[in-house]
């Protein structure tokens, strides 16, 4: 399931939120916790989400940044990398092996950060110039806060990309790598799995293609209105995970 939105929006608990994961916990049910914000820590974010009433496991939340660490590790293990960000992502890829320096490194990585430096991203843009290779952690173009958008990890990547004529891969969601990390990281399969997600852009479709049956909760971004622009549905719609308490054991029932 994804996190904002679904449950928590910026610091408070979606109500039923709890409900729902007890009773996840104490029918010893499998769930992974995703968000595509590479920011912060497990550690973290099971702080935040503490802070909240959530009490959840470090192992069952995933983020881009570990998604993203996860991929380099197969790509080219034990490499260097040149990073826009902050703990959770410079944490991830410390965790694999990698350095990060800012001479020759094999990738550029770009995740979000409270405070983007112009002397960072203009590193980042020489370093792609010369040869490094672009990774972003996800396509996100912008970010809540409570006094409106922030750009996020999308929006500075567009700019390098108008600098140098270089995409980035983007490992988080909508790309069912992330996804398919997620479901290895808690052993699952995508045949006895579903996705639970606020965005249609992003978790839905994250979800479709990499097999998994999916619930568009209406307490985050999308709403039924704007589902309809989208050429594929969720496998259900509801106002919110509050809806699944009682139904856990057979949400589509």
């Amino acid at each position: 399931m994804d996190m904002d939105g679904v449950l928590v929006h910026e610091d408070h608990l979606i109500p039923g939120a709890d409900e729902f994961l007890t009773e996840l916990q104490e029918s010893d049910t499998k769930f992974v916790v995703l968000t595509n914000n590479s920011i912060r820590t497990r550690r973290d974010l099971q702080a935040r989400l503490r802070r909240t009433g959530l009490e959840i496991p470090e192992e069952s939340i995933w983020t881009s940044a570990l998604a993203t660490a996860t991929f380099l590790a197969n790509q080219r293990p034990n490499g260097t990398a040149y990073v826009v960000g902050e703990s959770g992502l410079t944490t991830a890829l410390h965790d694999i092996g990698y350095i990060i320096t800012d001479i020759e490194p094999d990738y550029v990585v770009l995740g979000e950060t409270r405070t983007y430096s112009f002397e960072a991203i203009t590193t980042a843009i020489r370093l792609v110039e010369k040869g490094a290779r672009f990774i972003a952690t996800n396509p996100d173009a912008t970010g809540p806060s409570r006094d409106g958008s922030l750009p996020a990890t999308g929006s500075v990547a567009a700019l390098i990309t108008r600098a140098t004529g270089k995409e980035p891969y983007y490992v988080g969601k909508p790309n069912a790598l992330m996804m398919r990390s997620a479901l290895r990281a808690i052993g699952a399969h995508s045949e006895s799995t579903l996705m639970i997600g606020d965005r249609m852009d992003t978790d839905i479709v994250s979800g479709l293609e990499a097999g998994l049956q999916t619930i568009l909760v209406l307490t985050g971004i999308s709403t039924v209105a704007s589902m309809e622009q989208f050429p594929y549905r969720p496998t259900k719609v509801i106002n919110s995970v509050a809806d699944l308490v009682g139904k856990t054991a057979s949400p589509f029932g």
